[in-house]
Formats: C-alpha cells, structure tokens, sequence
C-alpha cells in the first residue's frame, strides 16, 4: 500500500500503543519528532483519566496535543492537573442517580468507579482497583456512598463497572432491557463496562479533534485494538487496525498492522506514512 496523504493521527493506547506490560513502544517514541517535523498531530484517544493519560504523553513527548479522555467525554489541553477544557459530555445525574441505586441493589458484587475530571472515585478498595490502579498508575478516593458524591461532583464524565467476565456480561444484557435515553453503555474488556453520555464515542472524538485540527477526515489515521475504536477506524480517512485486534475490528480497517507487542503503531507510521 502506498504511503498516504495524513495530516492528523489519533491514537487509541491500551493494547495500542502499549505493550502487555503496559509499556510505550521505543519505536513510536523515535518517530514523535519526526512527525512533529512534518506538522503531524498525534493524539491520543483512550477511556483512561486525564491523569491516566498523561504520563503516556509526556513520555512520547506529546507536549500541547489535546487528550481525549474517557473515549472522549472529556477532550483537555495542558497540564492535566490544571488542564483547559476543549470539549465535555458529561453524564445526565439523574439517569446516573437511578443506575448506581440499581446496581448496588441487584448487582452488588460489581466494583463502581466515577470519574469526574481528574478524579477518581471508588466505593471500595477491592481486587479490581487494585488491578486498575496498577494499570494507570492512579489511585482513587473510597467512598462508601456515591450518591451523595453526585450533588457535589459537576460533572460526571465517566463510569466504569468491573467484575467477574460472566457477571458484567450479564449485567450488559440486563441493561439492555432498561430506559436510559441519555446513556450508553459498551464493553471496553470482557470484564469492564464503560457508561458515558449517549453521545460520547471516538468517533464524536476523532471529528471533534480533527475540527480543532481543521484537517479533513479523509487526511486522518486512527488507530486502535478493540469494538470501542471500531467507530473512529471507519470514520478516519485511513483506518488502522492492531494486529491483536478481533477479526471483526481488522475487517473494516483499511489496513492492519503488527500487534501491540510487535510495534505495531509505529510499523503503521513507517509504512504508510514515512515511506
């Protein structure tokens, strides 16, 4: 395939741009300033925090290229602790009201996490914060009741439900049964349930971005590992699927690459770009 005329490259990082021992590719941190040398963006788009994110962009040297965060909930600039907000979509609190009381009350063995910017809150410190704290490097606030945390915390921009694959799968199917209009839910792991606002997606993202950019989404790489990049690899101009993606994900990218273990960001970047 012959090298392509891209302008702007969104990035999905878990099981993408890092390895599976959550290290960022060496090959991919060699090529940053050469695509800064030819005024190409590369910004990252993940369901990880601002905080989360933001040790993986100044490792690569991303300096002022907005994140999107939460798969795009929240789109920041800057320093994440004191970060200028581009674009949100924060969750309706009272749809969110109903869904933790539901959860904790049919559910109760799933561990809830709110995010709400730069925070992270957790109703209790079990293996699986534990497992994510691990992960992003982060560590949460306990509270034992959320629904309190929702008349303070404004705004909400993220939800993050994890247990045992067989019960999240069930709790998925029970959702799907409910009336949440202003909500979505989707599987980011076998085991992880995301809840975001309805229109919160990376594809809303990567057009959100590109309009910042003012690059036309046929002059757009995106690449990603999983369902939840599926929208913006088929919206992007140039679409990259990870060679550890599912077959469903590869089978609509316009090219698939090595896997995340085999540089496959930036086998990407050299063969469709570079050369």
């Amino acid at each position: 395939m012959k090298k392509q005329k891209i302008h702007l490259i969104v990035s999905d990082i878990d099981g993408t741009i890092l390895n599976d021992q959550h290290q960022v590719d060496q090959n991919l941190k060699d090529q940053i300033p050469l695509l800064k040398k030819k005024n190409i963006p590369f910004v990252l788009a993940s369901a990880r925090s601002p905080l989360g994110m933001e040790p993986i962009a100044h490792e690569l040297g991303l300096g002022g290229n907005p994140l999107a965060c939460y798969n795009g909930a929240l789109v920041i600039k800057g320093n994440p602790q004191h970060y200028e907000t581009i674009i949100e979509h924060p969750l309706d609190k009272k749809e969110i009201r109903t869904f933790i009381e539901l959860i904790k009350q049919e559910f109760p063995t799933v561990s809830i996490n709110l995010y709400s910017g730069k925070n992270w809150l957790a109703d209790r410190f079990d293996k699986w914060i534990q497992i994510e704290a691990g992960i992003t490097g982060e560590v949460p606030t306990i509270q034992n009741l959320l629904i309190p945390v929702l008349d303070v915390l404004v705004p909400i921009h993220k939800l993050l439900l994890i247990d045992e694959p067989t019960m999240i799968q069930q709790l998925y199917r029970y959702l799907q049964t409910l009336d949440f209009p202003n909500t979505a839910f989707y599987l980011s792991k076998d085991n992880y349930l995301e809840v975001t606002a309805k229109n919160v997606s990376k594809e809303n993202a990567l057009q959100e971005i590109a309009q910042h950019y003012q690059v036309p989404l046929p002059q757009v790489m995106a690449i990603g590992d999983n369902f939840n990049d599926l929208p913006m690899i088929k919206l992007a101009g140039f679409g990259v699927a990870m060679g550890n993606a599912p077959e469903p994900v590869k089978v609509q990218a316009t090219a698939i690459t090595q896997t995340n273990n085999q540089h496959g960001v930036a086998k990407a970047i050299e063969d469709f770009i570079f050369i």
